[in-house]
């Protein structure tokens, strides 16, 4: 078993300082297995909402959560919106008996329910699958390869690992999305992923995928809400300054998960991920993912401009501006598009990840970071 000590401290901090905490990510990412790590499942502490005796212990809410203390632990607590107003009333009592970690998997229903009972009261930990600092850097091509789902990476082989994934992807369209309340078709919505993968790392535009699927803009970009709600895509945002340039306003997608990327691509092997067009994009957001889940910055954005000038991602975190390029080369190199970025965004460093073992400087504020040594780009940031 993989222990995820970053994770785990994260909870722990967040618990000590709210009453309530959501911990948030995609479907079967290891957030049970964390939660369990507080509460034990047999405990009367613990509800999970996939589990029809919880749901009936929930029929009376306040009558069965008010009388708890300590931890109390929701799993799917999406399923059971209507218990956000009983929260609200448990978390204002004085003094407090009990505090609640509640999961979730479907982040616009329960953010939506949140906003109106929780504000100020709830603290969100988002999670994804395992990263680089759960199971080591020796490990880091597998990971890269089969994704951070436990289940993908932990198989015994890359077919078991192809096999998961293909199963995951099937069960999240057909039976999770519908349970969502969400009813859009499963073979629609797996042929806009696909389509979706083919985009990883570009920016995006509407009007291809709504003419390939027959339907208007409008549903495309409900179908990319969709998937950026659930946890199964990013959208990175673009970034705007009055520079007296035409810069890009349309986001960048990125499939979060590297080995559903892989999945929905066709990719099954390691050395075929090495031979596919994709490889480069897979990397970059591969590292992306790495980056901001070590890094937890305040905001997140890519910039890029009509002229050509561009840059991986822009990160704000205490005031000050990091921005970091991806580059899978054996020896990455300072380029105008780097110069521009660095003094129209007015960055206080520009870091270049790559994979290789050196670390070197390119230019005053402009230093190439090897992946191994990823632990350490926020250190002065």
């Amino acid at each position: 078993m993989i222990t995820r000590h970053g994770t785990h401290d994260t909870i722990v901090t967040a618990l000590e300082r709210s009453r309530i905490v959501a911990l948030l990510g995609p479907r079967q990412c290891g957030k049970t297995t964390l939660a369990r790590q507080f509460v034990p499942p047999d405990s009367a502490a613990y509800f999970d909402l996939e589990d029809p005796l919880s749901l009936a212990r929930l029929d009376e809410p306040m009558t069965s959560l008010g009388t708890l203390n300590g931890l109390v632990v929701i799993d799917e607590v999406q399923r059971r919106p209507e218990l956000f107003p009983v929260l609200r009333v448990l978390a204002d009592r004085t003094p407090l008996p009990a505090r609640f970690l509640i999961l979730g998997s479907a982040a616009p229903e329960l953010l939506r329910q949140s906003s109106e009972s929780l504000a100020g009261r709830m603290e969100t930990v988002t999670i994804g699958g395992f990263t680089v600092a759960d199971v080591g850097m020796a490990a880091h091509e597998t990971l890269w390869f089969r994704g951070g789902f436990p289940l993908s990476f932990l198989a015994s082989n890359d077919a078991n690992s192809v096999a998961w994934r293909k199963s995951f992807i099937q069960t999240f369209l057909e039976r999770d999305i519908p349970s969502f309340g969400i009813g859009t078709p499963a073979p629609t919505l797996l042929r806009f992923w696909t389509m979706l993968a083919h985009y990883h790392g570009q920016v995006w535009n509407a009007a291809e995928p709504a003419r390939s699927l027959g339907i208007g803009e409008t549903s495309v970009r409900r179908y990319l809400d969709l998937l950026e709600g659930v946890y199964m895509v990013r959208q990175l945002r673009p970034w705007h300054e009055n520079l007296g340039k035409r810069q890009v306003k349309a986001p960048k997608i990125y499939i979060r998960d590297s080995g559903l990327l892989h999945q929905l691509l066709g990719i099954r092997t390691l050395p075929e991920l090495y031979s596919h067009p994709k490889c480069g994009a897979s990397w970059e957001g591969y590292v992306i993912e790495e980056i901001i889940g070590t890094l937890q910055p305040d905001e997140v954005y890519f910039w890029a401009t009509h002229a050509g000038a561009e840059l991986d991602l822009l990160l704000f975190k205490d005031g000050r501006r990091l921005g970091v390029e991806v580059k899978r080369a054996d020896a990455p190199r300072l380029t105008p598009s780097m110069r521009t970025a660095l003094e129209d965004l007015r960055l206080d460093r520009l870091l270049v990840v790559y994979p290789g073992e050196r670390r070197y400087p390119l230019a005053e504020r402009v230093e190439v970071v090897p992946f191994s040594e990823l632990g350490s780009v926020g250190e002065g940031f």
